[in-house]
C-alpha cells in the first residue's frame, strides 16, 4: 500500500471535520511529506464575492494539522497551536487548491507550509501552521 492510499484511508476513517465538510472541501493527496486538498470559491466568498482569508486559513490549517497527525502515528494527534497567512491574490470563482509540504518533523512539533492557489495556477495565499503533537486520551 503507497503512503498517499494509507493517508487517504486513513483521512477517510478520521473525518475532515464539519467545517471543512460544510466549505465543501476535498482531500486529492495525502501523505507526511504532502498534503493536496482543493475547496470551491462559491460558497466561501466575504461580500464583495471574493474568497474569504478565513476559508485560504481553513483550507490551510486543515491539510497541515491533518498531515501533522499522520506524521505523529497511532495513539497521537496533532492540535494547531500557531497559524499565519498571507493572501496575495483573490480568487472569485472556480476552485482553490492548498499544497501542504513539511517545514520541521519533530517529535513533539511539527511546522507545515501551505501553498493555495486558483484555477490559474497563481498563488492567493500562503498559509504557515505549528502543530503540538500529543497523546490521544
Amino acid at each position: 500500500m503507497s503512503a498517499v492510499s494509507s493517508g487517504l484511508e486513513w483521512a477517510e476513517k478520521v473525518g475532515k471535520g464539519a467545517l471543512a465538510e460544510r466549505m465543501g472541501m476535498e482531500i486529492l493527496e495525502l501523505s507526511v511529506d504532502r498534503a493536496v486538498g482543493r475547496m470551491p470559491v462559491e460558497g466561501n466568498t466575504q461580500p464583495f464575492g471574493l474568497m474569504h482569508g478565513g476559508a485560504y486559513v481553513v483550507l490551510g490549517e486543515s491539510l497541515g494539522s491533518m498531515a501533522a497527525s499522520l506524521h505523529a502515528g497511532p495513539g497521537r494527534m496533532a492540535v494547531g497551536i500557531d497559524v499565519n497567512a498571507t493572501h496575495t491574490r483573490a480568487a472569485t470563482s472556480g476552485m482553490v487548491t492548498g499544497v501542504c509540504t513539511p517545514i520541521h518533523l519533530g517529535r513533539s512539533m511539527t511546522v507545515h507550509e501551505i501553498v493555495v492557489t486558483d484555477d490559474q495556477d497563481r498563488r492567493c495565499s500562503t498559509i504557515r501552521i505549528t502543530n503540538l503533537i500529543r497523546d490521544v486520551g
